[in-house]
């Protein structure tokens, strides 16, 4: 099916994966409306998908704020209409052992990678209901498949979110669509928020190795967004082939 003409919303839209899904979308006919917290960078890439004769707008998103996912997805409303689907995909991953005791970092990804995702399920469900159709697409990890050292919380987190969206799968009804989708070892600016030095240093070699492009994960969101609307796609998992 094609995806012209629907309104999606993504947060985290800026960089990575959510930057490549935008730009994926938004050249299919998609109407993208784009959250993130960098207000500048948004504007120029909003830019760049009309000048490339997309549809797209934009709203300064702090996903630790429940006003700020309301407001996103009022954006879409007031801009286009309706809204389709949302793309839960700001995350963040300031990762290292336990006994570093980075607490902060923890309450941090708390935050953003599991209330943040929450708060956007939340803005979009009534205008879902009153539609009567909408599609949920939660970014997930395989750091929740795979446990491994140094990811125990990040890793915490992106299995709540895979909680909740089995959960919401299962109470979703005919006409919502719920989707998670697992990247592994990409090539974005995850290993910017790191604190742990060691950590850090750790991840900027593997993802220097192995990772590969976020084009890769946009490519699965349109695969989901694609399938008739009585095919609900449950998991995607996309990693390199030399992750183990």
């Amino acid at each position: 099916m094609t995806i012209e003409g629907r309104v999606v919303a993504i947060t985290g839209a800026s960089s990575g994966i959510g930057l490549a899904t935008a730009k994926l979308l938004a050249a299919k006919g998609a109407r993208v409306v784009l959250g993130a917290r960098r207000e500048a960078e948004l504007e120029t890439i909003t830019r760049e998908i009309v000048a490339n004769g997309g549809q797209a707008v934009f709203k300064a998103t702090d996903v630790r704020r429940r006003a700020d996912l309301e407001a996103l997805v009022a954006k879409a409303i007031d801009s286009f209409g309706r809204l389709d689907v949302i793309v839960n995909n700001a995350g963040i991953g300031p990762i290292s052992r336990f006994d570093a005791l980075r607490v902060d970092d923890w309450d941090a990804m708390i935050d953003v990678n599991l209330k943040g995702t929450l708060y956007g399920i939340a803005a979009a469900l009534p205008v879902f209901g009153r539609q009567k159709s909408g599609h949920v697409i939660n970014v997930v990890s395989t750091a929740g498949i795979q446990i491994v050292p140094t990811m125990g919380v990040y890793g915490a987190t992106k299995n709540a979110v895979r909680t909740v969206t089995e959960a919401l799968r299962q109470e979703a009804g005919p006409h919502l669509r719920v989707t998670e989708i697992s990247p592994g070892m990409i090539a974005t600016n995850f290993g910017d928020s790191i604190t742990d030095q060691t950590t850090k240093q750790m991840i900027t070699e593997r993802l220097g190795a192995i990772a590969i492009s976020p084009d890769a994960i946009a490519g699965g969101v349109l695969y989901a967004l694609e399938q008739p609307f009585d095919v609900d796609v449950g998991s995607i998992v996309i990693r390199p082939t030399a992750q183990g």
